[in-house]
This record gives structure tokens, sequence and C-alpha cells, in this order.
């Protein structure tokens, strides 16, 4: 089956990131970037449990944290993990687009619905100016990432416009051109970020998030070279032959 197929049949919320949760060190890796303060006011939009609310108030005393969430049973599961002796500490059980968080500094928002990026985005342009939004894999859509530790993102309010999604995708990878090298290396960056210590078939999801990179970046014309490398090649044989996963339309479009 093609790729795209093949995506359709995993589970809705593997594939937003609603049950692919972030881990601790992942968590203190974000918060480093956007240097977490105590006088920041920080929100996780669709947060799942209290796990980024707890960090950010018990390992960088923010002023409040708040996760929101509209799944009622994570977020009773989270009041009570969180404990009522982090005061600073609020979890809401809502659809964030209905949600207020205009006194945020820090947002960490990580959707790939494009109605809901679509409809948070309006509410984004009319946060405060130096507003921090976290992402994870790419910006928000049209705009210049601000600063980039891949996967993760931050934009900062005023947003900076893209003139290209060429340009969007070379200032986050950080280069001119897209190798097959950079595209492991942020594939099994992002795959490191998302997935359990423990998970067995991270090799696996790593191939197929490199191929997705090089080829949507061949796509866009900013791919290193004119010939197609041959650990792409090899990669693009191994997916149809040992999983039925064809990626070679890819290389048409």
């Amino acid at each position: 089956m093609r790729i795209d197929e093949y995506l359709e049949t995993l589970p809705t919320n593997l594939i937003n990131g609603e049950d692919a949760h972030l881990s601790e060190k992942s968590l203190l890796e974000i918060f480093k970037l956007v240097d977490l303060q105590q006088d920041d006011v920080f929100y996780h939009l669709g947060c799942s449990n209290e796990k980024s609310i707890k960090i950010a108030i018990e390992e960088f005393g923010v002023q409040k944290a708040v996760g929101i969430d509209n799944n009622q049973r994570k977020i009773e599961d989270a009041r009570k993990n969180l404990g009522e002796e982090n005061k600073n500490g609020k979890l809401i059980c809502s659809n964030i687009e209905e949600s207020d968080f205009s006194d945020a500094s820090v947002i960490l928002f990580w959707f790939a619905d494009e109605k809901i990026i679509n409809t948070m985005m309006k509410k984004f342009k009319e946060l405060k100016t130096g507003t921090k939004i976290i992402t994870i894999w790419g910006p928000l859509p049209n705009c210049l990432p601000d600063e980039v530790d891949f996967p993760y993102v931050v934009n900062k309010t005023p947003f900076k416009k893209a003139n290209s999604m060429q340009e969007q995708l070379l200032s986050i990878f950080k280069v001119k051109c897209v190798d097959f090298v950079t595209a492991w290396e942020f594939a099994e960056r992002y795959t490191k970020a998302i997935g359990d210590p423990a998970i067995k078939n991270d090799r696996f999801l790593t191939i197929i998030q490199t191929l997705i990179i090089w080829l949507n970046a061949k796509k866009l014309g900013v791919a290193c070279g004119d010939e197609i490398p041959e650990s792409i090649q090899t990669y693009i044989s191994i997916m149809k032959m040992n999983f039925d996963i064809d990626f070679s339309h890819m290389l048409d479009e």
C-alpha cells in the first residue's frame, strides 16, 4: 500500500500526538530551549496528563502553569497526580479552541489537525508580543521559526512570515539543502523525542520519517543533488519488499 494509505490505518490519536506522550527528558529540553522563568505563565494545550505542568512548577518555578485537554478522564487522573501542594498548577477539561489563554507567555501546542491549527492561529495572533509557542516537528503554518532544537520549534509573536515552504523547511534544518544524513539525523531526533525508551520499532519509525523528510525535500526542490541517494533507494525497496509500504509515488509527484 502507499505510505499515505498506511498512515491512514494507524490510530488517529497516535498520528495527531494525542497518545504520544513527551518524556520528562523531552519536556526539560523544551523548557530549557524557551528559557522558562519564574515570571512565565505556561499553558500546555492538549496536555493529556499533568507531567508538563508539574515540571514547569517544581523544576522552573513558574508563577502559573495550566494544562487543557478535552478528555475528562485524563484530566481527572492528572489532577490527582498533580496533587494539592502544587497551588500554581491548574488542569482544565475543555476544547482548546474555546479556551482562554490570553495571559500566556509560553505555550506548548502539538496538534496535526489542520482545522484545529487554523482556528488556533487566529487566537495565537492575538497574544501579547513575545509569547513563545512551542510545536513539535514543524513551525506554525507559513511562519519562520525563531528558535529550533529539532524536533522542538519555537515561534514568537508577532510571527515571522515565511515566503515559501522551501524557506520554512531549510530554516528548520539549518542547511542549504537536505541530504540523506540530514534526513536520518532529524528523523532519529524526532523518534527519540516522542518515543518510549523501551520501544522496539524505533528504527522502523526512523526509516519512515527519513524517507518522508527526504522525499518532501525533493518535491520542494531543496534536496541535495539531482540523483536519488543509494541509501534512500535501499530503504524504499526494504519498505516495499518487507512491509508492503510503497513510497515510489512520492518520487513521481
